[in-house]
């Protein structure tokens, strides 16, 4: 999919008065995932430290272990657990009658709430509390979760871990095919943590070009803030980062995730490369330079001098002529009119130090698109 989708994926959308987008501020996502622990007090203390920290939106998981893994799936190498993964996923089920309660604490604090469904049913009872569904990087090709999910109308962002660009061309068909409106694609290593030379952000940027929706990042590394820097640098729209309230809890998530002083840095950061970043455009015109340049563009910018006497009709030369910066002195001939300066003769006696303008030179010729100093 490398033209410009014929549906409306690339379509621009908000969640609430938060435009996403490319040309918008990044979308930052604080992932609490499974971290609260199985205690409410936990998850709202997660909800709080999100706000806190100035992230634009909190996240959690819903799911059912009988519908996420077999029962006979055995343990997971990665995870170190001598149970089974089923038995560990059952442990971390969230109730479903946290999820009011924790939305709106997340309005109270000013956040948008999302939590990631990973079967149909969950789609119908997250439907009143998110504006926009997440799809984990393992569910995307879960093709009959992404068409609920597409179905209800709401915006889609989808994480792309471990998935070929035929996988993901195979969901963004059937998001498409089921109506969904408004797509963002994350760049997502699967892995946890994943190492900083896996972590790939450059792949937002491929992503964008192939599927011309906007992109962004869920980043594993442990690291609170390179990855997230660098993909506010290439103009993510949307970032994640899996945080908690402390490395030292119980569960398979907390060693990897961020803790929340950490997460206040990420925020801060990507900010600030946000700033850096500006507009991605060098101005047009003089009228279009930014303010913070104004001053040194006038004051260092060069125009023709004298640096000798010269007699009214007498040749200019380079021991007479010089090209400098001209500091609070008036605009004269741009550097560009030296040629023909120099084929020219005085029109008057001049000075030393004198700003020359095309009165001042006989013979010039033609005028010169410089005349007037070259700071158009």
């Amino acid at each position: 999919m490398t033209s410009s989708p014929a549906h409306a994926l690339d379509r621009p959308f908000a969640v609430g008065d938060r435009p996403i987008g490319h040309d918008q501020p990044c979308y930052i996502i604080a992932e609490a995932g499974s971290n609260h622990g199985g205690s409410l007090e936990t998850a709202l203390a997660l909800v709080d430290a999100a706000a806190d920290a100035g992230a634009d939106a909190v996240k959690f998981q819903t799911f059912k272990a009988e519908r996420l893994y077999a029962k006979t799936a055995g343990q997971s190498d990665y995870l170190g657990d001598e149970r089974s993964i089923f038995d560990i996923i059952a442990a971390m089920e969230m109730p479903e009658a946290w999820l009011p309660i924790l939305a709106a604490r997340a309005k109270t604090r000013g956040l948008g709430f999302l939590s990631t469904p990973f079967h149909e049913e969950a789609v119908a009872v997250l439907d009143p509390v998110v504006e926009v569904w997440k799809i984990a990087s393992y569910e995307l090709t879960h093709h009959p979760l992404l068409r609920t999910v597409a179905a209800t109308g709401k915006p889609v962002i989808m994480s792309t871990g471990a998935a070929t660009v035929t996988e993901i061309e195979e969901a963004v068909a059937v998001l498409a095919q089921a109506g969904c409106v408004g797509l963002v694609l994350l760049q997502c290593t699967a892995a946890y943590p994943a190492p900083l030379n896996s972590v790939n952000v450059g792949a937002l940027t491929d992503l964008r070009v192939r599927f011309q929706v906007p992109t962004g990042l869920s980043d594993h590394s442990r690291d609170p803030v390179v990855a997230p820097m660098t993909a506010a640098a290439l103009g993510a729209a949307v970032i994640e980062k899996h945080f908690t309230l402390s490395n030292r809890l119980p569960g398979p998530d907390h060693a990897f995730a961020v803790e929340p002083h950490e997460l206040a840095r990420l925020v801060k950061r990507v900010r600030a490369v946000e700033v850096v970043r500006g507009s991605g455009r060098k101005a047009a015109d003089a009228s279009d330079i930014d303010p913070a340049e104004e001053e040194l563009r006038a004051f260092a910018r060069r125009t023709l001098f004298t640096t000798a006497s010269v007699q009214a009709g007498e040749s200019f030369t380079r021991s007479n002529v010089d090209v400098l910066r001209r500091g609070k002195r008036e605009d004269g001939l741009a550097p560009a009119d030296l040629p023909a300066v120099l084929n020219g003769r005085a029109a008057r006696d001049l000075g030393p130090d004198v700003v020359l303008t095309r009165g001042d030179v006989r013979g010039m010729g033609v005028a010169s698109d410089h005349q007037d100093g070259g700071v158009a």
